[in-house]
């Protein structure tokens, strides 16, 4: 029996890929189920394995800290928001739609992260916490794809800095929406409305904010 064999037997037994990667998934979800309780500044390496039900050697097998967990969960939330607001800009014909399209597929995102939602806007702004430098990632593709959207529509982007605004606006919208309870879908209507309006008024043009008007519960009824 040649050395490598006898290692293999004494060492840990074969691990197949499929075994491998829903282990790491395992630690990803965990870590997600601790950074919404503690936010990214609360991660442990004891709180994760707690959550996982795993031992330490087994943490320390796929990842070398928290970090490393915690970049793979706000890759996908990365994903996750730009490829679903690229979908629903491409699935719009006109401008009017494509905002109103975007704006779902932004509350679906936001929706879709439950408690997890709340660290997450409230560390955007943390420049030591490891959310920041995605937001920075983030919000320039969304700047390019809105600009390329425009662009093939045929209409003259906004500027940047209205483009800025724009998604700064969308950002405290998603963190009221990260606030409320769960269920409460008084306040996503009053997100969708609101992000319309503002949206409408950053981007559209003249045409566009009169065609705005006929849309039932987007603009306040006059006195």
């Amino acid at each position: 029996m040649t050395v490598a064999a006898v290692n293999r037997r004494r060492g840990r037994p074969p691990q197949s890929r499929a075994e491998a990667e829903a282990a790491r998934a395992r630690i990803v979800a965990a870590t997600a189920t601790v950074f919404a309780e503690r936010g990214s500044h609360g991660l442990s390496v004891a709180q994760i394995i707690e959550k996982a039900g795993i031992a330490r050697p087994t943490f320390y097998r796929y990842f070398a800290n928290t970090d490393e967990p915690l970049q793979i969960l706000l890759d996908a939330s990365d994903r996750a928001l730009v490829d679903g607001l690229q979908a629903a800009l491409d699935s719009a014909d006109d401008e009017i739609a494509m905002v109103l399209a975007g704006i779902d597929a932004y509350l679906v995102w936001a929706q879709h992260h439950g408690p997890a939602l709340r660290p997450l806007f409230t560390e955007l702004y943390d420049s030591s916490s490891a959310v920041s430098p995605h937001r920075e990632r983030t919000l320039a593709m969304l700047r390019t794809r809105l600009i390329a959207r425009f662009e093939k529509l045929g209409r003259t982007p906004p500027v940047p800095a209205d483009i800025d605004v724009l998604l700064n606006s969308f950002e405290y919208v998603g963190y009221r929406v990260a606030l409320s309870a769960p269920g409460d879908d008084t306040t996503v209507e009053w997100a969708r409305a609101t992000m319309a309006r503002i949206a409408i008024g950053l981007v559209g043009t003249a045409a566009d904010v009169e065609r705005a008007t006929a849309i039932p519960g987007l603009l306040r009824a006059a006195d």
